[in-house]
């Protein structure tokens, strides 16, 4: 299961959150001064995020982050405390942080999608499958838990 979970890493996140931002920041024609420190604290705070909920993914859900290998079981535990998307806020910091260290008006523009279609699938796709999978367990961490943010509640 580790080399699944391991594969899912690197192809997920990996690819959105690592590959496609490289490559935009190489080809990117409206580039200007990369603001290097703060762009690599913030993809290194990412980066550790996204490593947390990964691994809560694994040892508490018994899954990856794939949607061929989801967690068996509802992960509320680490940085779900707090919020229940925590991994799509890890991965937009990430792409924020590249947008900074590259600064690329491509990746931020990247990133304002990234966000928008991240909102879409948790309200349209995983939120409804999550409350067929877990049912009042959901409904309960739901109800407890705002979608993104504890500033941004709206939404719960």
């Amino acid at each position: 299961m580790f080399l699944r979970a391991l594969t899912a890493f690197l192809i997920l996140p990996g690819v959105f959150a690592g590959l496609l931002p490289a490559l935009m920041a190489h080809f990117d024609p409206w580039r200007c001064h990369a603001i290097i420190v703060p762009g690599a604290v913030i993809m290194a705070v990412g980066l550790f995020l996204l490593v947390w909920c990964v691994r809560d993914f694994y040892v508490a859900g018994k899954g990856t982050l794939a949607p061929w290998d989801p967690p068996k079981h509802l992960v509320i535990v680490g940085l779900y405390r707090f919020s229940r998307n925590p991994m799509y806020i890890s991965v937009m910091t990430l792409i924020g942080g590249w947008a900074l260290l590259a600064a690329s008006p491509l990746i931020a523009a990247y990133l304002l999608l990234s966000c928008i279609i991240f909102h879409l699938r948790v309200i349209f796709y995983e939120e409804p499958c999550l409350s067929k999978m877990f049912g009042q367990e959901w409904t309960d961490y739901c109800v407890n838990t705002p979608r993104w943010l504890i500033f941004f509640s709206q939404g719960k």
